[in-house]
């Protein structure tokens, strides 16, 4: 596996990856352990920060005032998954900058809503398998075939976001 450090080349790697990926994969800390659910993703560019919206009478919720290491995961045309911190935003004002007719059916609510939270996650770092490479994917499976190392086919990275 290679190692991205370049801040912004990692992000903007990580935003070409997630980009219209409507949906990721929250992970937060219960106490009995590792808790995963789909969450929308909100349709801003990424700048090393995601953002979701919840209620604040949910699980993710609760676990998150405890722990606040997340881990979003992203499949679609490649995997991406991020590792950061969580933090509860509570303001009317982002809210609405988020609001989409989407959440009505979602969440059962408005954006007046005084129960919805915004999830921030700071991202930390971040492992992704490109896979809408083909030439690279090509090449990568053609070398795991045949027990070849398969460093320099960039296909997996881990990035440094902070």
């Amino acid at each position: 596996m290679n190692t991205v450090t370049d801040n912004h080349e990692a992000v903007e790697k990580v935003k070409d990856l997630i980009r219209d990926i409507d949906t990721a994969m929250l992970t937060t800390i219960s106490d009995e352990g590792l808790v995963s659910r789909p969450m929308k993703t909100q349709e801003v560019e990424f700048d090393g920060d995601l953002w979701f919206l919840t209620k604040k009478d949910t699980s993710k919720f609760h676990e998150i005032l405890h722990n606040r290491q997340v881990n979003v995961a992203y499949a679609d045309k490649s995997y991406v998954s991020i590792r950061g911190e969580a933090e509860l935003v509570d303001s009317r004002e982002k809210i609405k900058e988020f609001w989409s007719p989407a959440y009505e059916e979602i969440l059962d609510t408005t954006a007046d809503d005084p129960n919805l939270v915004l999830i921030k996650v700071q991202a930390e770092t971040a492992e992704y398998w490109d896979s809408g490479n083909k030439f690279q994917m090509m090449k990568f499976m053609f070398r795991r075939m045949i027990d070849k190392n398969t460093e320099g086919t960039a296909i997996n990275q881990q990035v440094d976001l902070h």
